[in-house]
């Protein structure tokens, strides 16, 4: 885990609750997106919980820059896998439509239950992204106006979503509401794993990264609109 925080006594918080779980560890910590990266670029981390306000570099461009790294490490390495997470509040929609695009694999609110930030850590760290939580949900609806705003809707992504099958469609549909694989296979009466197997293909078809790039291409493409 790494924790970027300007705020030296939000990432002692962090990371006392972190460490003192057994299967989660803070190797990193750094006060903006300067000192993430040179630090993140000697030590390696699954995931990195980012603030987005900070002096020098803020969270979204560090994250831009880790995601693009992360990119163009080695497939199957350390640094290819690395997720961020990104804490953020409902006043800072263009902050968090920022830290979408620039390749986020999750959001979490900064006053957060502790065990729905160590359940956001888990999950972006088996390769999901956080999405299932209501607060990500409300948060993708406060924001979809801007993504349709910001006018990034490109026709080779509706092209993409054309080439769905119907039942990929349907999953597609579900991932963007926020439903998660268990609640998508009892949705349509079919096994978890059979769900997974569609969500990969929808992921591939689509070009994107994780579940997160996926629903935000479905806010974009309007296959789903807030409150949805």
């Amino acid at each position: 885990m790494a924790l970027v925080d300007d705020q030296q006594l939000v990432r002692s918080g962090f990371s006392m609750l972190i460490n003192s779980q057994p299967d989660l560890d803070v190797v990193v910590e750094a006060g903006n997106g300067f000192e993430a990266l040179q630090a993140l670029g000697a030590a390696a981390a699954d995931v990195v919980l980012m603030d987005v306000r900070m002096p020098g570099m803020d969270g979204i461009e560090a994250t831009r820059r880790l995601i693009e790294r992360a990119a163009s490490a080695p497939a199957g390495s350390a640094r290819a896998e690395l997720r961020v997470v990104v804490l953020t509040t409902f006043d800072l929609d263009e902050y968090a439509l920022a830290a979408i695009q620039a390749g986020a694999s999750g959001f979490l609110l900064k006053d957060a239950p502790p065990e729905e930030l160590l359940e956001a850590i888990r999950t972006v760290h088996r390769g999901d992204a956080v999405i299932a939580p209501s607060t990500t949900r409300r948060l993708l609806d406060h924001v979809a106006p801007l993504l349709r705003a910001h006018g990034n809707e490109r026709p080779e992504d509706h092209e993409a979503v054309e080439r769905l099958t119907a039942r990929e469609r349907e999953v597609f549909t579900l991932m963007a509401q926020g439903r998660s694989n268990p609640e998508i296979a009892a949705d349509l009466f079919v096994s978890e794993a059979t769900v997974k197997t569609h969500v990969g293909h929808i992921l591939a078809k689509l070009g994107a990264r994780d579940r997160v790039q996926a629903v935000v291409l479905a806010y974009e493409t309007g296959v789903v609109t807030p409150g949805g």
